[in-house]
């Protein structure tokens, strides 16, 4: 079974962890000095927040699958639909070890699909070529994002 992802960077992750586990009525599945995930059931979510120096706001999103071919048939999707994936095998990102294929939406937002199959003791490395801060610099972080310009309210 699939389960959405979304990344949220924020400014104060103790706010923050404060605030969704209010939201999500539990607190947090894994907490980090720097980053804090929630597996939920209700709705079917892996919700991830991290203080890495970044812009605050909707970092990326996702779909975490089961199995690593059900990553493979995401993917594939993608690819025959003509996209282009950015992939990454047995990386190490947001405290776990994965597969990973990356696509830009065609607004730009980046998505991840991955299959995790193991804990990591470190935060871990970026998908090449994104950025992180406010000067929008390089990044070795594994989820950083290119800042988004500001949007009219849905």
């Amino acid at each position: 079974m699939k389960r959405l992802h979304v990344h949220v960077a924020v400014d104060d992750l103790a706010a923050s962890i404060g605030f969704y586990s209010t939201l999500f009525g539990t607190a947090p599945a894994v907490v980090k000095d720097d980053y804090a995930k929630w597996m939920l059931d209700d709705p079917r979510v892996n919700f991830a927040i991290s203080d890495r120096a970044r812009v605050a706001g909707v970092d990326h999103l996702g779909i975490q699958v089961d199995t690593s071919e059900e990553l493979q048939e995401l993917a594939g999707r993608l690819k025959a639909a003509g996209e282009t994936t950015r992939d990454q095998e047995a990386t190490t990102c947001c405290y776990a070890r994965s597969d990973k294929a990356w696509v830009n939406d065609p607004s730009g937002l980046r998505w991840e699909t991955f299959f995790t199959f193991d804990d990591a003791t470190v935060y871990g490395e970026d998908e090449p070529g994104a950025v992180k801060n406010k000067a929008e610099t390089p990044s070795k972080s594994c989820c950083s994002a290119p800042a988004q310009p500001a949007a009219a309210c849905c």
